[in-house]
Order: C-alpha cells, then structure tokens, then sequence
C-alpha cells in the first residue's frame, strides 16, 4: 500500500500579539509560522508518518527560515516551488472570555497566489502516495489558487490515491469575484473524506438544513446528533462521490471554554464521538487541522472508523493546549486521552 501523504496549500508568517494582548498594547509580535495544510502535515509528521507539504515560496530569508521549520518536524519540503513575490502573513489577536480572537490577513499578491498549477510535477509529487489533502482556504486565496487546488484534486484521483478536504470557509478571502459554493462545488466531487463544521456545509458548499430534514428529538443530546446526522446526509446526497463526511461539533461559551466533539457518516453508519470540556484554553487556532490530521491518521492507518473519530476528536482536543497552529502530540499521548485519562497528573 503506498504510505506517504501529501497536503498543499499555503503556510503564512503568523504575527501574534503577546499572551491575551490587544494588537500593538506593546510594541511586539510573537513570530511563528502557520496554515491549515502545513498545520496538518506537521501533526501527522508528529503521528510518525511519512508527508510532504507542497506549496509556493519567495526565495527570501523567511521562506527559508519557514522551510527550516516544516523540516525540524520532519516534513518533507522537496516539492516546495520557490518564486514569487512575498510570502503571506497573518496577524492574530488572541481571544479570552467573551472578547473573541481576531485573524487580520496580509496576503494578497503571495507565491501561492500567483503559482500556476504547470509549475509542479504532478508525477513526481504523487508518486508513492496514498493520501492527498487540501483545504477550502487555498482556493479562495485566488482565481489561480483555486485551478492550481482543483488540478491538483484531479490530478490525486487519476493516480488513485484518496483525497480529503477540509471544507474551511474563510469570508475574508473570497474577493475575486466567484462564490465559494460556485469553486468548490467542482473541487468537492474528487473528494473521498470531507472534513467541516455545520457553517463550511452552509457557506462554502451552500448545503443547508431545511425545515423537515430531520425530526425533533426529546433530548438535546438525541436533537444534535439527528440534526447532524441530516446534515451529513445532505452533504452526501450533493456530492455522491464522498465516502465520509466528519463534522466538527464546537460549542463556544467563551474564548477560553469550548465544548468540543464531532461525528462521522460513512455512508451507513453515523458516529458521534465522545465529548470534552475544554477549558482555559491555550490556542484554539489549529483546532480543526489538527482534528482533521486525526481523522486522516486514523482512517489511513485502518483504524476502525469510530476509533479513527474519536482519535481524531482527542487530537484536536489537546491541541487546545499548545500555543502556535500546529499540533505537537504524539501518538501514545492521544491514546492515553482516548482511554479516559484526562487528569493532567505529571507523567514521570
């Protein structure tokens, strides 16, 4: 079985006001690097897999220093492309109790903005590969960005190898003129695992619950689980091709409280994971890259599918507690959550 796993997508310069600052309250920002699909390939690094991360790069001391990161976590960077302009940047304000946190993006003209789809070998980059993911991010990025994504979800099933996206839906970005739902709507129909919460089904594929998709449970619990469960349904209805459809299931009472779950339709049988009550959170942003590089280890892996969800959901919940977007957990760790010890007790 071929093992290795791609993901592509841009990773950004993250700027980041100290701590629970508001922007500029001092003169500094904490400088690390970041994005949905470099995120997951470093947490599946960490899982102990092999993953090349493909994207675009200035040929600049900071995409330098970007790639020197992706490598420290042992991610390959062979097929990175280097050119263009600049290299994207984002600016984080963190969140605490009701005052939510606040993303400022600066990227606007990036390499990944500007590459097109013939500036990668297609062969070369999917040979021996297994697995491919992508998120909606980087086909709202631009009108390049987006043939450069749908190119590369052809070019992953023509090969055979199985395909995930993360349906993520960023209203910041869609600003070249096309909808999110009118991209991708054709993006989606080479996709075999989609991953998003109820808002990316809405906005970024326009798939909406309406009035009698499901019935009215007496519980809450029972409500959630069949609303979901339609939900996912739908989303499999739309696009037939799908072989899974996990959904994130976030509960924010505050910045710092977040109850956090997800389910997972197969095309049979639907799962709803355990739940977990995070609080004082560290850093949520990551949460669902790191959920979906759960997912992806687990199903990859030939985990069942319930294990493979509640791996997933585990993941994402210790992710939490790590500052930066990337999610720096192992295996063994993941799986102590899994078997019910949450305690947080000194492990010596």
């Amino acid at each position: 079985m071929s093992t290795r796993i791609v993901t592509l997508g841009e990773i950004m310069l993250r700027l980041k006001a100290p701590a629970f600052e508001r922007f500029f309250q001092s003169p500094n920002l904490e400088a690390t690097f970041g994005g949905g699909e470099g995120n997951v390939a470093i947490s599946l690094a960490n899982f102990g897999l092999d993953v090349s991360f493909v994207t675009a790069l200035p040929n600049n001391p900071i995409a330098e220093a970007c790639i020197r990161f992706l490598r420290g976590y042992g991610v390959d960077t062979s097929h990175i492309w280097r050119g263009g302009e600049r290299m994207g940047v984002y600016f984080l304000e963190g969140g605490a109790n009701q005052r939510p946190s606040n993303v400022v993006y600066d990227r606007a003209h990036s390499a990944i903005a500007t590459v097109t789809a013939d500036s990668f070998d297609w062969d070369a980059i999917f040979d021996g590969v297994g697995w491919f993911h992508i998120t909606g991010i980087t086909p709202a990025v631009s009108e390049t960005a987006a043939a450069l994504s749908l190119q590369a979800v052809q070019a992953a099933k023509s090969r055979g190898v199985t395909v995930s996206c993360d349906y993520n839906f960023r209203k910041k970005l869609w600003k070249y003129g096309k909808t999110a739902p009118e991209v991708m709507g054709e993006l989606v129909q080479y996709v075999d695992v989609g991953i998003a919460n109820e808002e990316d089904c809405q906005k970024s594929l326009g798939v909406k619950l309406e009035d009698g998709d499901y019935e009215h449970a007496v519980t809450s619990g029972s409500l959630d689980a069949g609303r979901y469960e339609a939900l996912a349904k739908k989303v499999f209805a739309t696009f037939p091709n799908l072989k899974y459809q996990a959904i994130t299931l976030r509960e924010s009472h505050s910045a710092d409280h977040n109850g956090w779950s997800a389910c997972l339709y197969n095309g049979s049988d639907f799962y709803l994971s355990r739940h977990y009550d995070i609080t004082d959170i560290v850093d949520r942003v990551g949460g669902g890259d790191s959920f979906a590089a759960g997912l992806i280890y687990g199903l990859h892996s030939g985990l069942a599918d319930e294990t493979a969800l509640n791996f997933a959901v585990a993941a994402s919940c210790l992710k939490h507690s790590i500052s930066g977007d990337v999610n720096l957990v192992t295996v063994p760790e993941v799986e102590r959550l899994m078997q019910g010890d949450a305690s947080g007790r000194v492990q010596r």
